[in-house]
């Protein structure tokens, strides 16, 4: 497989997300119309024999595809600079079914060692009874994923940046230690977005996404993607779309209308993320309160050139995210005032699980996203009691700035 295979593009991404389409739109409609159709109908009997021969090429049934699948695949393709893209029900389902089929027969999989809570007990607690293998690595130091491979290794699984801690896995120089064992790297792009990283143009071979995050924008779906090569995705019997259609884990075409329409957006929302995330590090830099602060964009993240080089835009500039992650001083009790002054007063902040949406959400993965792993376990994967991750939005930096100011004063540490 031709790791450095992708497509580039003459328009810039912000460009794209509004302008790409999978064909010309019917009756010559601006918007594609929803296809909320279970079945569709073919004029011959011959059609419809060919249809069933490979799905993956005719409309015919919504569970195995859809017009409305197949705009949004197209776009997110165009914006990963990837050949193509099948959409999901959920980010999970994306994962959960991108795994099963490339690391059956009991391979083995090394993955990132901090992960999103949801895809931490797949890997710890439901995939290893089907009889695939984890092995939990610090994939900040690409050293331990070559001392990781084993003779059954298929698939490395990294998650940069990781959820919460934000720590950094260089994915070009552990997608170099993979093709040379033959192993498939399987990046999780949903925290960074193609705005500011494109694993596949810096050698990996998948790129997983859940579209509720960053790409729609608005918290109103729950959808994945996997982002890849057309032979991998679409490759007859044997492929992700056939794994797809018979597991039945198809997104709605309702959703995947919402989810274009947020791609419209995706452009300027990720300046503007991107922007007010990177001042409010600094602002939290500089209060008392806080034990630490996490942003790849600041000189005090360990990984800030690592950051610098592989989280760019497509003009080549650093880009950085909308992730801010930080730690206060008093732990639990801190964490649980300083959550409540959001509970019980009018802010610009949002305490609510998720992430990616145009308004600023936070919560407490020790209690919220990352409750259901072992406390022990959660301090080795430095997930701590006082840890609080900020999804930053869109509004106006002075109201979410104000917002932070009064909360931290009111826990007084």
């Amino acid at each position: 497989m031709d790791k450095q295979k992708y497509n580039k593009h003459k328009q810039k991404i912000g460009t794209r997300a509004i302008h790409i389409r999978a064909g010309r739109h019917p009756e010559g409609a601006h918007i594609l119309p929803i296809y909320q159709t279970g079945t569709f109908g073919c004029e011959t009997l011959e059609e419809t024999a060919k249809a069933f021969e490979d799905n993956s090429k005719s409309f015919l049934y919504t569970r195995f595809d859809n017009p409305n699948f197949r705009q949004v695949e197209k776009k997110i393709a165009s914006l990963e600079q990837g050949e193509d893209c099948l959409v999901f029900s959920s980010g999970m389902a994306a994962i959960n079914t991108t795994i099963q089929f490339l690391a059956r027969n009991s391979s083995h999989v090394i993955c990132t060692q901090t992960l999103y809570g949801g895809t931490d007990e797949l890997f710890t607690n439901i995939l290893p009874k089907l009889g695939i293998e984890f092995s939990f690595v610090d994939t900040r130091d690409p050293e331990n994923v070559k001392k990781a491979v084993k003779e059954n290794t298929k698939v490395i699984f990294l998650e940069t940046p990781a959820n919460p801690t934000l720590a950094l896995a260089d994915i070009k120089e552990i997608s170099e230690i993979a093709r040379k064992k033959n192993i498939l790297v399987v990046v999780d792009n949903s925290f960074a977005s193609p705005y500011n990283q494109r694993p596949l143009t810096l050698g990996a071979d998948l790129v997983i996404h859940s579209i509720t995050k960053y790409l729609n924008g608005h918290g109103d779906l729950i959808m994945g993607a996997v982002v890849g090569e057309k032979e991998l995705l679409r490759g007859g019997k044997d492929s992700l779309f056939h794994w797809r259609d018979i597991t039945g884990c198809v997104a709605a075409p309702l959703n995947c209308f919402l989810a274009e329409r947020g791609l419209q957006t995706f452009g300027v929302r990720m300046e503007r993320y991107n922007s007010n995330a990177l001042k409010l590090a600094n602002f939290l830099e500089n209060r008392a309160e806080k034990e630490k602060v996490y942003y790849p964009g600041l000189a005090s993240h360990p990984q800030h050139q690592l950051a610098q080089k592989q989280m760019l835009t497509e003009q080549g500039k650093p880009g950085f995210g909308g992730m801010v992650v930080f730690e206060l001083k008093g732990g639990m009790s801190a964490a649980k005032r300083f959550l409540e002054y959001f509970l019980k007063n009018e802010t610009a902040v949002s305490l609510v699980i998720s992430l990616g949406y145009i308004d600023t959400l936070i919560q407490h993965p020790a209690t919220m996203t990352h409750a259901a792993i072992p406390r022990e376990e959660r301090l080795k994967k430095g997930i701590t009691d006082g840890l609080l991750r900020v999804s930053v939005g869109i509004e106006d930096w002075e109201d979410i700035k104000e917002s932070f100011e009064q909360a931290l004063n009111s826990i007084n540490i």
